[in-house]
């Protein structure tokens, strides 16, 4: 997710919904409310690309 150029609190923030995220078991509801979790983190144009990252499965990284 670095591309994403996420600002230090969203980063934590997306961290901790990624943790939460996995510690759920990575299902269907879990992705959900990740997904939701991050569009109310993210700017419109950063969860576009957020969007097309995990349809590549690149979700999960937040290293800038």
């Amino acid at each position: 997710m670095a591309s994403l150029n996420l600002t230090p609190e969203q980063k934590t923030k997306m961290d901790a919904a990624m943790a939460e995220h996995q510690k759920a078991g990575c299902s269907e509801a879990s992705e959900a409310k990740y997904l939701e979790q991050a569009k109310a983190v993210l700017t419109p144009e950063q969860y576009a690309k957020f969007k097309a990252q995990c349809k590549k499965g690149e979700k999960g990284n937040t290293q800038t």
